[in-house]
């Protein structure tokens, strides 16, 4: 049992950043909120033994501990943590997304953005199918694009969830001497800052292997999503929710008839260091889907991939998939 709080409070960690502590017996995480001296407090349930639970049944030895003030409490409500994930996410025409599909411990703060991924990911399959005419089988890519992040994310939550609420040896060394010590050092390396973005801004997701990723060029696979080039503005053409496709530098001889036939956007962009930093081959070809992701990369012979890609789902491309969203 945890619960969640919104209050308006004083003291040392009311300092707008997160704090997280870690304690012999009790748990609280303080995220900062707009407004003065407001904050989300999330930590476990000390009392559990009336059925209306208040915020006088939290821990509230590890808050007085942090020397915080509860001067007024907005909002609070209690909640179980569970860990699941549905086996299947698709039955005929009805699908599962979010919390319906993945169930998991609100440690890292992903559950929502996941959801968002989840539907982002299925919206435009659906709406290529129903306007676009695309096949049926393309909304079959859903589970297996989704699935396997949902089940990773659910396994190191566990884990996480585990670490701070259990109360066994192993738990109490992990809490309150592995990670004290072993934290401070991780947090100093750019590496694992750069690895913790990437996996808390879900920026680092990548549908590689799966059944709409076809080829690779540079440090660029498909399924991969679309790099950002510093000062390329390569991400304008994905406010269009649409297809289209990319080249950055000397495009092949055919692809720009090959995409005007098509009905496909071909963004073009001088070839520059920072496309190279960002991963990109000179002149390799790139489609990208209408979620940002990279469904196809070809090196050379890009016309006949974007025709044989085009073909293996029937895509339409010309569809705006934004009158169905």
């Amino acid at each position: 049992m945890f619960y969640v709080a919104d209050v308006v409070a004083s003291g040392p960690v009311m300092n707008g950043d997160l704090n997280l502590a870690l304690d012999e017996g009790d748990f609280l995480a303080v995220f900062p909120m707009k407004g003065e001296g407001r904050a989300r407090l999330v930590g476990d349930i000390e009392h559990r033994g009336g059925e209306t639970l208040t915020f006088e049944d939290v821990g509230h030895k590890v808050i007085e501990r942090l020397g915080v003030r509860i001067d007024q409490v907005n909002w609070f409500s209690s909640y179980r943590v569970h860990h699941r994930v549905a086996e299947t996410w698709r039955f005929g025409p009805a699908f599962l997304l979010g919390d319906a599909a993945h169930i998991h411990s609100p440690v890292g703060g992903q559950g929502m953005n996941t959801g968002i991924g989840d539907a982002i990911n299925l919206a435009w399959k659906l709406a290529s199918v129903i306007k676009g005419g695309a096949d049926d089988a393309l909304l079959d890519t859903y589970q297996s694009e989704r699935i396997a992040f949902a089940r990773r994310l659910v396994a190191t939550t566990d884990r996480a969830f585990q670490a701070i609420s259990r109360n066994d040896p192993a738990a109490r060394f992990t809490r309150l001497s592995l990670a004290p010590a072993l934290l401070p050092v991780l947090l100093r390396s750019p590496a694992f800052r750069r690895l913790m973005f990437l996996t808390v801004s879900q920026t680092g997701i990548n549908y590689r292997g799966k059944g709409l990723a076809r080829g690779s060029a540079g440090r660029v696979s498909g399924g991969d999503r679309l790099p950002w080039v510093e000062g390329g503005d390569n991400f304008a053409p994905l406010r269009t929710l649409g297809w289209h496709a990319q080249v950055q530098g000397a495009a092949e001889a055919g692809i720009e008839q090959a995409c005007a036939d098509a009905g496909l956007e071909l963004a073009r962009f001088d070839w520059s260091e920072t496309a190279g930093r960002a991963g990109f081959k000179d002149g390799a070809f790139h489609l990208v889907r209408p979620d940002g992701y990279v469904a196809l990369v070809a090196e050379r012979g890009a016309a006949g991939a974007l025709s044989a890609f085009q073909a293996r789902f029937n895509l339409n491309f010309r569809e705006p998939v934004r009158q169905v969203l």
